[in-house]
């Protein structure tokens, strides 16, 4: 991981067509203007995190062959 400190205003470019700005810092909490193509994904960390949803499928086997789910 890439820790860097910026100030108010200043720039983080990614790839070269993102940028992420320090906007506002007020206490212990930051502000950040992210610029990018439509076509790349800005997800909250906490979005990314989350398991996918399952489906439960019940499968009946009788002899071998599977008969209803």
């Amino acid at each position: 991981m890439l820790v860097l400190s910026r100030k108010i205003g200043e720039k983080l470019v990614i790839d070269g067509n993102i940028t992420v700005e320090v906007v506002k810092v007020q206490g212990n909490r930051i502000t950040l203007g992210i610029a990018a193509p439509s076509d790349v994904k800005v997800l909250r960390g906490e979005l990314t995190d989350q398991k996918p949803k399952t489906q439960t499928v019940e499968l009946i086997v009788e002899d071998g062959l599977l008969v209803a789910c």
